[in-house]
């Protein structure tokens, strides 16, 4: 059995521990696109802190006011492995420390409960960009490192999908002492479960690269809503800490999502219903997925 990591603040490890269900925010990438903030062709989001700083803030305060209880601030894709590709290099530790400002600052106006604040870190890389694993583990090193010292609650490795690369982002997250979130993301190839943007790996053996680690609780995110209960399932069969679930809805064309056929909030609350019958303890949403449906997840689960 693994050892378990601590998931949070004092507080957020309490509810738990009595079995509450914790309510995490929605997108924050495609909630700014929502809000008519231009995406970067590489990096997506990631340079919104700066552009676009009132949106972002704005969009974590809904949230709060929406229920959420963990926030993620938007430092998805400001790892130097991410920006550096695309000439933002030269930025990368001010859009995180702006990133966890904002969120910050939306959480102390807009709070009327305990509210952590996370930082996001992505283990993905263009394949075309030449990195190597070395420079990989430098540069989650040093992002984790900045948002630990920037002041986030907790860390979460996001769309976990290959078996090397994930427990290296992990294990970064882990040197920094604060509680690490790992979420994993996957899709169907015929009857199987894959990586989501990596069918190669197998879903079962990204969990096993996870699973062994200290980390505080294993989400299925980013994920097809129709295949997340069975990821979970796979998950607790190597797992046996807390869970989390936020699935995704709609689909990608770079640069932006496409808000087609995005699942309506009572119909996600029914889907979280048997996630959290399963033993989910921690649900919110991702790409697609937005205040309303946060709210609804609030006001009927928690």
């Amino acid at each position: 059995m693994p050892v378990v990591h601590p998931c949070g603040p004092p507080w957020l490890e309490q509810k738990l521990g009595a079995g509450e269900t914790i309510i995490i925010d929605g997108a924050m990438g495609t909630e700014l696109q929502a809000r008519d903030v231009a995406m970067h062709p590489q990096v997506w989001s990631a340079t919104a802190a700066f552009s676009d700083p009132e949106k972002v803030q704005a969009a974590h305060g809904d949230y709060i006011r929406a229920g959420a209880q963990v926030i993620i601030a938007n430092t998805f894709a400001c790892g130097r492995h991410m920006l550096e590709p695309a000439g933002l290099g030269d930025i990368v530790g001010g859009l995180n420390a702006r990133a966890v400002q904002l969120a910050g600052r939306a959480r102390d106006e807009s709070a009327q409960q305990p509210v952590a604040v996370a930082g996001s870190i992505c283990e993905w890389v263009r394949a075309d960009s030449g990195w190597t694993t070395s420079q990989l583990r430098d540069s989650f090193e040093e992002q984790t490192e900045l948002l630990a010292r920037c002041g986030v609650d907790l860390l979460v490795v996001e769309m976990a999908q290959h078996p090397q690369h994930s427990p290296m982002a992990v294990a970064a997250a882990l040197q920094t002492g604060l509680p690490v979130w790992a979420g994993l993301s996957c899709r169907r190839d015929g009857e199987a479960l894959v990586g989501f943007d990596a069918p190669h790996h197998p879903f079962d053996a990204i969990v096993a690269s996870v699973a062994g680690l200290d980390i505080g609780l294993i989400s299925v995110m980013h994920s097809p809503i129709a295949n997340t209960r069975d990821a979970l399932a796979a998950v607790r069969s190597q797992w046996s800490g807390p869970l989390g679930a936020y699935p995704e809805s709609g689909h990608f064309k770079m640069p932006d999502w496409q808000f087609i056929d995005i699942i309506a909030p009572p119909d996600l609350v029914e889907e979280a219903r048997v996630w959290v019958a399963d033993g989910v303890q921690v649900v919110g949403g991702c790409c697609g997925l937005s205040v309303p449906h946060i709210a609804a997840l609030k006001h009927a689960l928690a």
